[in-house]
């Protein structure tokens, strides 16, 4: 196997510099899922934790850049994860048009890494949502390699 460093930007191999800090943070942040499993290759599109509920489509980088991302992205919603790059995308397309048609999904959001691969679920999604038949708002929610957003 090649090497995967060289070629696409988003492999490329960074060191995100830090302020070290002596405060010592005691509370634990709460968990905000709700339901189980969480890829999108594994969901079931008719669960009842979908029906009704916004759907969060994430890439699975976002929750390890980003650390409040169960407050800031996943409270409230149904969750499916999900790696452009990485996975065999070729069944998104359908199976998240599926969940969006029978579960009167209301929203969709989309947090994806700031890399150009991740763009990629994005288009998934947009493509899902048209299949559907359905008018669902979509938000795109973009996360620098440093975990901060970036729109």
């Amino acid at each position: 196997m090649g090497n995967l460093g060289c070629g696409c930007p988003g492999s490329m191999a960074r060191v995100i510099e830090r302020q070290e800090t002596t405060e010592t943070n005691t509370v634990k942040a709460p968990s905000e899922l709700r339901q189980w499993p969480v890829q999108l290759h594994l969901v079931p599109p008719t669960a009842t934790y979908f029906k009704d509920a916004e759907l969060l489509v994430c890439a699975d980088c976002v929750a390890f850049a980003m650390g409040s991302m169960h407050a800031d992205l996943l409270k409230g919603k149904a969750l499916a994860i999900a790696c452009p790059k990485l996975d065999d995308t070729t069944p998104y397309v359908e199976k998240l048009a599926q969940i969006i048609q029978a579960n009167n999904t209301p929203r969709v959001t989309v947090a994806i890494m700031e890399v150009p691969c991740c763009r990629g679920l994005s288009m998934l999604v947009a493509e899902a949502i048209k299949q559907s038949g359905r008018d669902v708002p979509v938000d795109t929610i973009m996360v620098g390699v440093d975990g901060n957003r970036r729109n």
